[in-house]
């Protein structure tokens, strides 16, 4: 006969546990330090290392109260307008430059748009500058601008101006693309990562860790049967309907790319000094991307998507939120995976499948590199 434990007893046993976790945070409260004397591809992860490299040079020296904010995409108004304008830029060095399901260019447009988004914005102008190396074939370069011409019609945005430049053999991988865009904000109340409240619920559009597998397993050829495919797309017209929905009842907006989804909470619950609980339960995998992490010893929840995204809303809003992405085609396997509470403040975890409970933290190393 199964001996269930008391309330009481499963409240010491919370309590309990969060105390460890509050401990573990005082331990990680100054956790970006730069101890590194040279670039490692780890600090391109999107984990840890990268946040080391970001507070330890580049944030000191560029700090404004724009950038500070370090949300997807910088928000201001322009003087005496009263529009306001998201502004982003990303480099892409994803190896191989095509994949199941997508390619360098499409890439290069979706993320950049999907930046844009994260700020509610709608994206409008994007630029366009191409590293190209030394003897790289002219017929693929066709198909990756091709593919990014495709992406940007079809998302309803223009390239508009870019740049070319072109660097000795072996100076370079093939190709390398760097964006940036502007578009106009939807959204006029406070939104980002620092804008977390006790209580708020945690949505996530669909499944998580297609596009770090597709790329992996056409990286390396591993001899895994499997019909995964990169998630790539843009999520602008998702965000649209989920504002239309619920409106200020929005506090934030995120894509998990690198790093993943792991990296992306914790990244919001040290910017708005909150803890978030997740339901691993709740999390949306496909059984291809499972079976492979499985074999690979990868997390889900630290790979890289390319087509989702994390939206912390209002409790009295959640359920209207979650039907406003499940009507959506790019959210139709949309979940509510978690919420939001004050203590222990900048910690993630996980309540597992089995019962138990783990601190969720960001992406430690590299196991994905060049995956966008």
């Amino acid at each position: 006969m199964e001996v269930r434990p008391s309330p009481e007893q499963e409240a010491a046993r919370l309590d309990a546990v969060l105390q460890k976790m509050e401990r573990v945070r005082q331990a990680r409260r100054h956790k970006f330090y730069l101890r590194d004397d040279h670039i490692t591809l780890s600090h391109g992860s999107g984990g840890k290392a990268t946040h080391n490299l970001i507070e330890g040079v580049f944030a000191p020296a560029f700090s404004n109260p724009l950038l500070d904010r370090m949300d997807d995409a910088a928000v201001f108004a322009l003087d005496g307008s009263g529009l306001q304008v998201a502004f982003t830029t990303d480099t892409y060095v994803v190896s191989p430059l095509f994949f199941a399901g997508g390619d360098i260019g499409k890439l290069a447009v979706h993320g950049t748009i999907n930046d844009l988004a994260m700020a509610g914005a709608q994206p409008l102008y994007l630029s366009a500058s191409f590293i190209l190396e030394e003897g790289f074939p002219i017929a693929e370069l066709r198909r990756i601008v091709a593919s990014m011409q495709q992406a940007a019609q079809e998302a309803g945005v223009a390239i508009v101006t870019g740049d070319t430049k072109v660097v000795q053999r072996g100076k370079g991988d093939g190709v390398f693309i760097n964006t940036a865009g502007v578009g106009l904000r939807r959204a006029h109340w406070p939104l980002g990562q620092t804008a977390l409240q006790p209580g708020d619920v945690v949505l996530l559009s669909g499944s998580v860790g297609d596009h770090g597998i597709a790329i992996m397993l056409a990286r390396e050829a591993l001899d895994i049967e499997t019909d995964v495919q990169s998630d790539t797309a843009p999520l602008h017209t998702l965000v649209a309907a989920l504002l239309e929905a619920v409106g200020e009842g929005v506090h934030c907006l995120k894509d998990p790319t690198r790093g993943g989804v792991a990296t992306a909470l914790n990244e919001m619950a040290l910017a708005s000094e909150v803890a978030i609980g997740l339901d691993e339960q709740a999390i949306p995998v496909h059984p291809g991307v499972r079976g492979a992490c499985e074999i690979l010893g990868l997390d889900p929840l630290t790979i890289a998507n390319e087509g989702k995204l994390l939206a912390v809303v209002a409790p009295e809003v959640a359920q209207q939120a979650l039907a406003a992405m499940r009507a959506h085609p790019l959210g139709r396997e949309a979940a509510i995976i978690g919420s939001v509470q004050a203590d222990p403040a900048g910690i993630v975890f996980l309540r597992t499948e089995i019962g138990g409970m783990r601190v969720l933290d960001m992406l430690v190393g590299d196991p994905l590199p060049r995956i966008c």
